[in-house]
């Protein structure tokens, strides 16, 4: 699996469609950004709007043709819709479901007559956490974003203090825990163990998102302090459906399906690893997120809408209206991700990887740092994962089993650095959240900084003990 992964990252690989030097490529990043920053904050534009052009100057000043450039945004921009499009839309969809089903309300209430004050991030952070392990990032935020709204507006918390510990329990499974894919990737790249990285990867995770979760919110909670937005908000049910709500354990079955799936899907794959077997390929499709979110959309019409009272001809408006709402964030990520393709297109990645090879610095705080710089400059976690990894890969030969795995987590963990925007990640959390980029970076992307740095000091850390 992973294996495949690396040769078809490899076969990815194409020439860059501009031919300019590394002090032209340098302006032209810094440039596109500060339109893009420009005509949000200053000029108030829409977000779709100020990517699409801010892409469309990068590639002006990188001296790539402009039909290329147009290419790669479409071409960027319909990748990341393609992979996150549908599951958002499954997603909304759910949330809809469990919202209008009163199971939402169930949810909720049940974690806030369980958890309360100030053990209420905590316990955001663990459910987030374990929810994370085999999700994607953006599956991740669309399964608990309801629940982090509802729980800070029923709660009377701050948004921040309640949406923090859920981001960072995400986000470190994504970056550090096998078995996403930017950590199986670079395991394979670097001959690591995967056993031996998963539980370091569990180790190191553990502190970092105690700092940079629960402890973190505490200031972000100051710094921003906004009201859940209302549009996003899945309204309480009505005292009428109260009556007769879904059952809090269909509605956490009908919740968990698809982490459950995921997760089968992610063991199956290590235990066996032979995509020729009839097994692993049954896990392959059911446990795909668009398969494990359609299941759970499909067993949520039994589990939520029929004990709810909802026929046959509410079903259809219920999925309209779940839609809705996320067409202005799709529309943004995709930009994101349009920006991002064109940033790799343009050979921003390989100049950063370029100049790096000339660093003379310990080998996992190099990792870490070459990470760090393809992050910022592609806004690709995964991409700064496999890049960096590819890159460090031949130092891990005369490496330890600890520290060839300790060299995936610093490669891992310099991926997550400074989100902004031109990650995708980063629009996804402002539209949800209602935050402005102000905001946005205030919070998301210093969190995901704190992130990067702690997981990176405590790799090099357990690096002088083991």
């Amino acid at each position: 699996m992973t294996r495949l992964s690396v040769e078809m990252l490899a076969a990815d690989t194409v020439e860059p469609i501009t031919s300019a030097g590394h002090a032209q490529l340098g302006i032209a990043v810094l440039a596109g950004i500060a339109v893009i920053v420009l005509l949000i904050t200053k000029f108030k534009l829409h977000a779709f709007l100020s990517l699409t052009l801010g892409t469309l100057v990068l590639g002006a000043i990188a001296g790539a043709p402009l039909d290329k450039a147009i290419a790669s945004f479409t071409t960027g921009l319909g990748t990341t819709v393609a992979g996150v499009g549908v599951l958002i839309a499954l997603g909304a969809i759910l949330g809809k479901m469990l919202a209008d089903s009163g199971g939402a309300d169930q949810i909720v209430d049940t974690i806030l007559a369980k958890a309360g004050g100030r053990s209420m991030p905590w316990a955001m952070v663990l459910i987030a956490s374990v929810i994370g392990l085999p999700l994607f990032f953006e599956v991740g935020v669309v399964l608990l974003i309801p629940v982090v709204l509802m729980v800070a507006k029923r709660g009377n918390y701050s948004l921040m203090r309640i949406g923090i510990p859920a981001l960072a329990g995400l986000s470190v499974m994504h970056g550090l825990v096998p078995p996403h894919p930017g950590p199986l990737v670079a395991i394979d790249a670097v001959g690591a163990d995967l056993g031996v990285t998963l539980a370091l990867g569990v180790l190191v995770a553990i502190p970092t998102v105690i700092i940079a979760g629960p402890l973190f919110s505490r200031y972000a909670a100051r710094w921003v302090d906004v009201p859940a937005p209302e549009r996003m908000i899945p309204q309480r049910a009505s005292e009428e459906l109260k009556q007769r709500l879904p059952g809090f354990g269909p509605t956490l079955v009908t919740i968990l399906l698809p982490v459950v799936l995921m997760l089968s899907k992610a063991l199956v794959d290590i235990v066996i690893d032979d995509p020729e077997n009839t097994v692993q390929r049954v896990f392959d499709v059911i446990g795909s997120p668009m398969i494990a979110l359609l299941a759970a959309v499909l067993l949520g019409i039994f589990t939520l809408l029929a004990p709810a009272g909802f026929g046959k001809e509410r079903i259809s408006p219920l999925v309209e209206k779940g839609l809705a709402p996320i067409a202005g964030i799709l529309l943004i990520v995709g930009a994101g991700g349009g920006f991002k393709q064109t940033l790799i297109d343009t050979g921003v990645g390989q100049m950063v990887l370029d100049i790096s090879e000339d660093w003379s610095i310990p080998v996992l705080l190099l990792a870490w740092l070459i990470a760090v710089a393809i992050r910022l400059a592609t806004g690709s976690a995964t991409v700064a994962t496999v890049s960096a990894a590819g890159l460090v890969a031949p130092l891990a030969a005369d490496m330890s089993t600890t520290h060839a795995a300790l060299l995936v987590l610093a490669v891992g963990a310099g991926s997550l650095f400074f989100s902004h925007v031109n990650d995708a990640g980063f629009w996804l959390v402002k539209e949800y959240f209602g935050l402005n980029v102000g905001q946005t970076i205030k919070t998301w992307s210093v969190m995901e900084t704190i992130i990067s740095v702690v997981a990176g000091a405590v790799v090099l850390l357990l690096s002088l003990i083991i």
